[in-house]
């Protein structure tokens, strides 16, 4: 993400939560989600413009890109990003992951060519998911209120920190002009997109779509902070002096 973008990002949601996080009586809220009434325009925000543009582009890409050339995108895009998870499973102390991970992302980028292919994991280097809003977990830092960004979906205050910091170091970022990054940045968009395109009908399914997808993703990431084995959940820890939060 650009540095400016960030700037207008944070601006507008500063000024954007003044007015709504009042929308939802302070008794009916969730305790981690302060903000729900801004949280609730921005989720319906970004179903219209998915249901509009991504979710067709992705369904096209889905259906008339061969599926080798697919994972082979898939491939290409997740090995950009091999120096970020290698960083933070550095920072997170787990020194056996960041070498493993340095030698994937060298045989990918090498024999695999250029991370079109993934022979590393045919030789049990398997791939790892860490980033800095996961770091920052590790580190004892609290998720914060649950956030809905614009154009980007579910969040939290850590996560959104952690966002910005990977974009920040992502090689992606600091080598490739900024025409050429967006369009990779489209690209991984509609590539992730189609990936959770069997999701949706779960999703349509359910009462209240916006509490599924939360709940989904609060549970994700505190199992990816964990690496799949998290303690009873306490919400005094996670979400600690939430008043500080009400505007």
């Amino acid at each position: 993400m650009h540095r400016s973008s960030l700037r207008f990002l944070a601006a507008l949601l500063i000024a954007s939560l003044v007015g709504a996080c009042a929308s939802v009586p302070a008794e009916d809220r969730d305790p981690r989600d302060p903000w729900e009434g801004f949280n609730r325009k921005v989720y319906a925000f970004n179903d219209a413009i998915d249901r509009a543009a991504l979710r067709p582009v992705a369904v096209a890409y889905r259906d008339n890109v061969p599926r080798p050339v697919r994972s082979g995108i898939g491939n290409f895009l997740s090995n950009l990003r091999q120096p970020v998870v290698i960083l933070n499973s550095g920072l997170q102390g787990k020194g056996g992951e960041a070498f493993s991970g340095t030698g994937r992302f060298l045989i990918n980028t090498t024999i695999g060519i250029g991370g079109l292919f993934d022979p590393a994991t045919h030789v049990g280097l398997e791939a790892a998911n860490e980033d800095f809003g996961q770091t920052l977990g590790v580190w004892g830092a609290g998720a914060g209120p649950y956030l809905v960004l614009p154009g980007l979906g579910p969040s939290t205050v850590r996560d959104t920190t952690g966002m910005a910091v990977d974009s920040y170091v992502d090689p992606t970022y600091q080598t490739i002009p900024l025409p050429e990054r967006y369009g990779l940045y489209l690209i991984r968009a509609v590539d992730v997109r189609a990936g959770l395109l069997d999701a949706d009908r779960f999703l349509e399914e359910e009462f209240d779509p916006y509490v599924t997808m939360r709940e989904a993703y609060l549970q994700r990431r505190r199992h990816l902070i964990y690496d799949g084995d998290p303690p009873p959940e306490d919400w005094e820890d996670d979400w600690e002096d939430d008043d500080d939060w009400d505007w």
